[in-house]
């Protein structure tokens, strides 16, 4: 810690950087520009760090298998691959640990990464989400940093807890998933036994054209198991690879780990003038203002037969989005949608989806060409557009990009207030209303094991305000777990 003025950050040209939390943006909730030189030089340089695993979700698994629609979900999207009951569409999973690297053990403290990809007869369809209904940030200028507070330190070469704590307490955006994280919630049991979902909110359009906002949720039909932290140590020593080896064996014995797809959905005009920001990533839609729906689900029954082939060169990418599905104006999304492809270009090459489990199932029409790998392509069919000599065309209302409407000066900025924005109520409400009292204890207990590992005092102080103002009971309990200053009149524990 140092009382000193920090230096300016810069470009990598040395040119003073606008912002380190906020992207260039159409009005405070309007899509992101292209012309951010800064987010996508962040971006593309944080993709290709690491040489060839994947720079974040290294370590994971995954398998086949397909999902079925059980309800009818016409009146609110015309994706193909849901247009009718009983329906089902082949399907890839991987599920994976966020920070730890190839060889890291699956036991650890650590979101889950849940992506899908679902082979529809309109292309690839890919869902790329969390075991957590939330995330650390809202913004994607922020995300490469947080990660980098996860990795390991430049000069040592390991993790550091002191990293972690401090971006966190300089980032109160991201409580209510540290809140999420150090419950037992944190560390699943199996991949089998946690929940999945969108995190993010997505635009269903139906065949009339009228537009809905949705998050999607995927309901393990195994039921929610959780290790706690001294179970999830004990097995981390004795066996590194248990969530790897516990999805593979349960497939091979024919015990097909389902989950159950419920959809929250939002009227489109409602967003507007919703009492919260239904964009923000760092926030859930209560289920008393939108009831989940079940739609569907997915059932795996197929393990790979070549485990780097088939799940370590898998590319998954939200912006493959099939017609009837489309993005909405969380800032986090719009740029993944460029960092997610850009990492595959750099770590599997520009072809990466020629490899036969990243293709789709029906023909490609595309002028790109060339480039290492690359296997198809279109003989003498032009190479062009527009051209004289039968290459492809585009339909502007099958290949319709779904939208909405903005304005505004151009700006780099947190979104918009809404009424009852705040980065505390809703951890609040997860640790006083969802939570047990068992569940409040060891959640106190996670967070002061991990605040007391070469956590400086300073960056203790600084997330235990934070804490209080998620809970004042709760930031109690741990500062005296820390052995700091409690408040005069603080309940006992």
């Amino acid at each position: 810690m140092s009382d000193q003025r920090p230096p300016i950050t810069t470009t990598d040209a040395g040119i003073p950087a606008p912002s380190d939390e906020y992207s260039l943006s159409v009005g405070p909730d309007g899509p992101l520009l292209l012309q951010d030189h800064y987010l996508i030089q962040k971006m593309a340089q944080f993709n290709r760090e690491r040489v060839p695993e994947r720079v974040v979700h290294a370590k994971g698994s995954g398998a086949f298998g397909y999902f079925e629609v059980t309800a009818d979900v016409t009146q609110w999207t015309k994706a193909a691959f849901l247009n009718k009951v009983g329906k089902r569409t082949p399907m890839l999973a991987r599920f994976s640990t966020v920070a730890g690297e190839l060889g890291s053990a699956d036991t650890v403290r650590d979101p889950r990464g849940f992506a899908l990809k679902f082979y529809t007869e309109e292309g690839n369809y890919d869902l790329v989400g969390n075991n957590t209904p939330i995330f650390f940030v809202r913004d994607p200028s922020k995300f490469s940093d947080f990660i980098h507070s996860q990795k390991r330190l430049p000069d040592t070469n390991m993790r550091s807890h002191n990293a972690m704590w401090d971006f966190w307490s300089l980032s109160p955006e991201s409580m209510h998933q540290v809140t999420f994280l150090m419950t037992d919630r944190g560390i699943p049991r199996t991949y089998r036994n946690m929940n999945g979902y969108s995190s993010h909110t997505f635009m269903w359009v139906n065949a009339q054209g009228e537009r809905f906002w949705v998050k999607y949720h995927f309901k393990t039909e195994q039921g929610v198991q959780n290790f706690t932290d001294a179970d999830a140590k004990a097995m981390t020593a004795e066996d590194p690879d248990y969530h790897r080896r516990d999805l593979r064996e349960a497939i091979e014995r024919k015990d097909y780990p389902a989950w159950r797809l419920e959809m929250q959905i939002m009227p489109f005009e409602k967003a507007a003038t919703y009492r919260f920001n239904p964009f923000d990533l760092t926030k859930v839609w209560p289920h008393s203002d939108f009831p989940p729906v079940t739609v569907g689900r997915f059932v795996l029954d197929r393990n790979p037969e070549n485990f780097f082939v088939q799940l370590e060169q898998a590319s998954f990418e939200p912006a493959n989005m099939v017609p009837g599905i489309g993005p909405s104006p969380d800032k986090m999304l719009l740029g993944r949608l460029f960092s997610y492809p850009d990492a595959h270009r750099y770590r599997i090459g520009p072809n990466y989806l020629q490899l036969p489990d990243n293709q789709p199932k029906v023909e490609v029409h595309s002028y790109n060409k060339d480039g290492a790998m690359r296997y198809q392509h279109n003989g003498n069919q032009p190479t062009y557009a527009p051209n004289s000599y039968g290459g492809p065309q585009a339909d502007p209302q099958v290949g319709a990009d779904p939208s909405w409407a903005v304005s505004g000066e151009i700006m780099r900025s947190a979104y918009a207030l809404h009424a009852e924005d705040s980065d505390f109520v809703q951890p609040g409400n997860l640790y006083r209303n969802v939570l047990s009292p068992t569940d409040r204890g060891h959640l106190v207990s996670n967070i002061v094991t991990h605040m007391s590992e070469r956590v400086e005092r300073a960056v203790q102080e600084r997330a235990l305000n934070l804490w209080r103002q998620v809970d004042n009971e709760l930031g109690e309990r741990v500062a005296k777990g820390l052995g700091l200053a409690v408040s005069a009149g603080a309940p006992a524990d």
